[in-house]
């Protein structure tokens, strides 16, 4: 038995024992097809839905748009963002420094201060005695040049990243709580990637979900414990590092990875008040338990934000489709992320605004407000 809790839900599950006898599968009489070859096309027939502009102006936390240092590259993303109804952009790809003022020197000439805010990376490289002190400073230099959030830190952090000592830094090393206290006392979030899907971390065998995905990518292969913690081992030191610092406002990337387990998120969420989820690169989760998902929505609205990671215009409809409507087996875009289908969660305009604007707008500061309703 598998039980999914989170607070005021609970959803019990009765799955098979492992290794309960299932009817065998005939062998194919035609030689079977290569995993790329076999493309079957649904003969299903119900209603569609495309969305291609949100209901509502959305805030997305995690923008990775092209270096915004110059008209041409702004100017196209805007125009990707008003056909979207993308109100504002964080732009969380890594700068600091002139990197950092360029940016948002280029963005106000171009008359769209209201369209952009910046997070500030962190040089985490080589961290010894000291360094959080260096890491501070520079920290409060970003701020005062503009930047509202630290991040995104990398999923480097964690797992590759190494100290002067060649060490691997762990997330909860006390050389950089300066860091994460300043943070709080500048009333910016910090927005933090830990590890990545938890398959990835599992043997890459044929009932691993995402074999496609790390045949194809061995980037993305971290089932070596020689080399990498285990995905379990990373949450908790990511926790502990929460945990010390309850002040600070965390927001965690990809939901935390916990997508598939919806009820491990929701123990996160009641654990720690100061924690909030995104949304980016995970739907193919969410779109596939449309009810489930929803009843989650409903409960943790004001610990969701709208994150998309990769800036492709084409894709945004995708999340609008699932979160909009009720449309029933749709595909997702990238087929080596799922095999599977996608289904409409159709929420509430009330959960819409939270998730698309209103909790951004909340954490956020110095967030421009015109391209959102009054009072969002």
């Amino acid at each position: 038995m598998k039980r999914l809790l989170f607070a005021g839900l609970a959803a019990t599950f009765v799955l098979p024992a492992a290794g309960a006898a299932q009817r065998p599968t005939p062998a194919p009489q035609l030689p079977p097809p290569d995993i790329l070859e076999y493309r079957p096309e649904s003969t299903l027939v119900v209603p569609e839905n495309f969305v291609p502009r949100a209901k509502f102006p959305v805030v997305d936390i995690h923008g990775h748009p092209p270096t915004l240092d110059n008209p041409q590259a702004i100017a196209a993303v805007v125009a990707a963002m008003d056909e979207l109804n993308l109100g504002v952009i964080v732009q969380a790809r890594p700068s600091s420094g002139e990197q950092l003022r360029s940016q948002i020197e280029a963005v106000r000439a171009a008359g769209v201060e209201d369209r952009f805010v910046f997070f500030a990376n962190l040089d985490l490289r080589n961290v010894g005695p000291g360094s959080g002190v260096r890491i501070a400073a520079q920290l409060r230099e970003d701020v005062a040049a503009g930047a509202v959030g630290i991040g995104e830190i990398s999923k480097n952090f964690g797992l590759r990243t190494r100290k002067a000592d060649g060490t691997r830094l762990e997330m909860d090393d006390p050389e950089l709580e300066i860091v994460w206290e300043t943070a709080a006392e500048l009333g910016i979030p910090v927005f933090l990637h830990t590890a990545d899907p938890s398959e990835f971390f599992e043997p890459l065998d044929y009932t691993n979900e995402r074999w496609l995905e790390l045949a194809i990518f061995e980037s993305r292969r971290f089932m070596d414990a020689d080399r990498f913690p285990h995905f379990d081992d990373l949450m908790a030191e990511r926790d502990r590092l929460i945990a010390k610092h309850p002040n600070t406002t965390w927001i965690v990337a990809h939901m935390s990875w916990y997508t598939a387990d919806l009820g491990r998120l929701g123990e996160l969420f009641d654990r720690f008040p100061n924690v909030y989820g995104e949304l980016g690169a995970v739907l193919y989760d969410l779109g596939r338990q449309p009810r489930f998902a929803k009843q989650f929505f409903e409960r943790y609205q004001d610990r969701i934000l709208f994150g998309k990671d990769s800036f492709q215009p084409s894709e945004y409809p995708y999340y609008w489709r699932v979160f909009e409507t009720e449309d029933e087996y749709f595909d997702y875009y990238r087929d080596y992320h799922a095999f599977w289908k996608l289904y409409g969660m159709g929420l509430s305009d009330d959960v819409l605004r939270s998730i698309y604007y209103e909790n951004a707008l909340r954490i956020i500061p110095n967030m421009p407000t015109a391209h959102f309703p009054a009072g969002g």
